[in-house]
């Protein structure tokens, strides 16, 4: 075979391999960049996300996670949330907790979920915001529709609008509001309507304990509870009301999520004496308190909401489920015209993020909002003027995130072109 005829083959050879890779790439996931880009409904997103650099660039070596993304409109939800605060003071560590609390480790397609609530852990671990073992969890459910949604701090409900969107690196998921990182309990109860369990916190001195003490279950009697025995409460020894509110806190290594709560469970509480879980009649009891409302997520754990107090005294007390609210077991007279007590007591509710010390790189203002892409320019001019280098110094993996084309990138275009030309023909 002549020397010209053979070089010619093997180009034509070369040609066909490189469009048959090239046919194999198109039809693979896309990677986290081109897939973000990709949706129009996502850029501000793209854009906060890529002013955290470090996290962008970890997200690009992962092989398994799922990433909860809010779409457009819940960025402009942002100032009427209590992450409006934060965002507007440009308060970075917070939003990159935030940010954090919305990527999932290992791959979690809507799929996955059913009508049962599974609690999945994050990447958030920072324990300036988080006091939970192995990371923050988010709740996950399936409702009728059927309708996913992820529940996080502050009973925020964030509805999956767009599921299963695959890129190399693992999944995403579009969601119409942005997960809140749960809150202390201190900062919690005030959103349900629990302000005497507040209040009475701080009065036996536990107000550091609950707020702070790691993988904790507390059990939350409702404000109507206190009410019926407000005068008793109030007028008893701090210590006597300390002996009470421990049997409500159960500080286990395991948190009690209400996946972890089945029928026959015991759980051994602060005060030294257990409690016994009862599945019934389709509710959920613990000792004989009906459970109303469950896993409301705080920052150190969970807690549910109970329509009676449970008695350290009383400890083998069994749940009646034909009765809608059994009468209490402690004996107690209300204050006059049934004031909720140790409201008082109650300091000031901090709702919002408004802790962290603001930083110069890695911000976002709810100023910026709608700006799309243009959003973060001055954080991340000032991020790349003070991360420059002299000629010769490595760039670290998050500088090496937007990597410029090469001739070979390049050259891929022109083959992708070429072989897209052959198809035609």
């Amino acid at each position: 075979m002549p020397r010209t005829l053979s070089s010619t083959v093997l180009l034509v050879l070369l040609v066909l391999l490189s469009c048959t890779s090239f046919a194999l790439a198109q039809q693979g996931p896309k990677d986290l960049t081109e897939l973000l880009e990709s949706n129009e409904n996502l850029t501000e997103f793209t854009t906060l996300l890529t002013a955290y650099g470090d996290i962008y660039a970890n997200l690009s070596f992962q092989s398994e996670v799922t990433i909860l993304v809010p779409d457009n409109d819940a960025f402009n939800k942002i100032p009427y949330s209590s992450l409006g605060p934060a965002f507007e003071a440009n308060q970075s560590q917070i939003v990159r907790s935030v940010l954090q609390y919305h990527i999932l480790p290992g791959l979690h397609p809507s799929e996955s979920y059913n009508g049962t609530f599974a609690f999945d852990r994050t990447w958030l671990q920072n324990t300036s915001y988080t006091n939970v073992t192995g990371g923050q969890m988010v709740g996950g459910v399936q409702q009728a529709g059927p309708v996913n949604v992820f529940t996080s701090g502050m009973g925020t409900r964030s509805t999956l609008i767009t599921p299963n969107l695959r890129f190399t690196g693992g999944i995403v998921h579009v969601i119409d509001n942005f997960l809140i990182p749960p809150r202390t309990f201190t900062q919690t109860v005030p959103q349900f309507n629990l302000t005497a369990a507040g209040g009475a916190v701080e009065n036996a001195s536990l107000a550091d304990y609950v707020n702070t003490h790691k993988d904790l279950t507390i059990f939350v009697p409702q404000n109507t509870a206190f009410q019926a025995l407000g005068e008793t409460l109030e007028s008893m020894p701090s210590s006597q009301l300390q002996r009470i509110l421990d049997y409500h806190i159960v500080n286990s290594s395991t948190v009690g999520y209400s996946t972890n709560l089945l029928n026959g469970t015991v759980l051994r509480t602060r005060a030294g004496q257990n409690l016994s879980i009862t599945f019934a009649s389709n509710s959920l009891f613990v000792n004989q308190a009906r459970v109303l409302q469950q896993d409301l997520l705080l920052s150190n754990g969970v807690m549910h909401v109970i329509d009676n107090f449970l008695d350290p005294d009383a400890p083998s007390v069994t749940a009646n489920p034909e009765i809608p609210t059994g009468p209490p077991l402690l004996q107690g007279t209300s204050l006059s015209e049934n004031v909720v007590p140790f409201t008082s007591y109650l300091p000031t509710s901090v709702t919002s993020f408004d802790t962290a010390s603001a930083s110069a790189t890695g911000t976002f203002a709810a100023s910026d909002i709608g700006k799309g892409t243009s959003a973060f320019g001055s954080a991340v001019a000032s991020a790349s003027a003070s991360s420059t280098r002299t000629s010769g110094e490595k760039k670290s993996a998050a500088e090496r995130v937007e990597l410029p084309r090469s001739d070979w990138t390049m050259m891929g275009g022109f083959l992708g072109a070429f072989c897209w030309v052959l198809g035609a023909l």
